[in-house]
């Protein structure tokens, strides 16, 4: 996957936990919890889905990697490449 489809598939999946949110002007430099109603439960099912899509194991120490979109694109990258 590239950049760019890690991006359309971490949009869908806030769709999926927040579908009350609005995600079109969602900033890639500013964590998620500063501009969506994210609890931590929230974020679980954020790794929970990406486990469960595509078989990727996030360790609970690398959480903090996902924080934006840009961190999350960025730690993705290398593990969904050829996905």
């Amino acid at each position: 996957m590239t950049p760019s489809d890690i991006r359309t598939e971490i949009i869908d999946i806030l769709k999926d936990i927040a579908p009350d949110e609005d995600l079109s002007n969602l900033k890639d430099e500013v964590a998620f919890r500063d501009q969506l109603e994210l609890d931590s439960m929230d974020f679980l099912d954020i790794v929970m889905e990406l486990r469960k899509r595509h078989k990727i194991q996030i360790p609970e120490e690398n959480y903090g990697e996902l924080a934006s979109m840009a961190s999350t694109v960025s730690y993705l990258t290398p593990l969904m490449k050829g996905l």
